[in-house]
């Protein structure tokens, strides 16, 4: 079921953006070498608690879940792409480090991703996180009324396209608002003028994410972690925006 939320809601939902994203800002700025991803978890569930929020992860067992998550925040490094369940790693010189979060703040979800290099970068490292990040903003300027969700899925595939990476359509983006993962599904390549007309109400999380040289991946025996099938390292970015007339609102924006 897809929902339209009314402007008083739309700015409801607001502070659960700005928590989403001083999330990650807190937790990508504590990410060093040395650091140990369930020391980033930590910080998360505590920020969760300060709040007064509620995590959408650490139950959160749909049925390509191996179990439920478990923790409050996915960490996916170098050749995972999702969905990376925090465990006890040390962060390394040059490694890709993708955080995903979503939490609830008075009953109103936002979701986000961001992906940073730990330590010294690889330019080819620097080029995939930028081509993401382009996708994302290139989505982003179509969630406007009367586009058609085709247009956000095209020009996030055009933006791959353009770089030479392939896209994996069984993850994207997705509707948010009282629930994490909500209709309608937000496919990261698509058709122009196809699909869902969009109107002001809609809250959409959209995220591409893109693995250089492959579509395909698989899970790791952790039951949740998404990897690669080549071993290659991927990229992924994300964010909450609200379609109003007057044109796409970021609520999970960070400073």
């Amino acid at each position: 079921m897809i929902e339209l939320l009314t402007p008083t809601e739309i700015d409801e939902m607001r502070p659960a953006g700005r928590f989403v994203a001083s999330v990650l800002s807190a937790t990508s700025a504590a990410a060093d070498v040395g650091v140990n991803l369930l020391e980033l978890d930590a910080l998360a569930h505590e920020m969760i608690r300060a709040e007064g929020a509620e995590s959408c992860y650490i139950d959160y067992h749909p049925s390509f879940g191996g179990s439920p998550f478990g923790k409050v925040i996915c960490t996916s490094v170098n050749d995972a792409a999702l969905h990376g369940l925090p465990h006890d790693y040390r962060l390394r010189d040059g490694d890709v480090l993708s955080l995903d979060f979503a939490a609830s703040v008075d009953g109103w979800v936002c979701d986000s991703a961001l992906t940073i290099v730990v330590g010294t970068p690889r330019p080819d490292d620097l080029a995939m996180i930028s081509t993401v990040e382009a996708a994302l903003a290139a989505g982003i300027q179509q969630a406007r009324p009367g586009h058609r969700m085709g247009d956000i899925s095209a020009a996030i595939g055009d933006v791959a396209a353009d770089a030479g990476y392939p896209v994996n359509l069984d993850f994207g983006g997705h509707g948010v608002g009282r629930t994490m993962h909500g209709d309608p599904h937000v496919p990261n390549d698509g058709r122009p003028g196809r699909g869902l007309k969009l109107k002001p109400g809609l809250v959409l999380a959209i995220e591409p994410w893109f693995i250089p040289d492959t579509d395909e991946i698989y899970t790791d025996a952790d039951g949740w972690t998404l990897r690669s099938r080549t071993g290659s390292r991927a990229a992924h970015a994300e964010h909450t925006v609200a379609i109003t007339a007057d044109g796409p609102v970021v609520l999970t924006a960070r400073d």
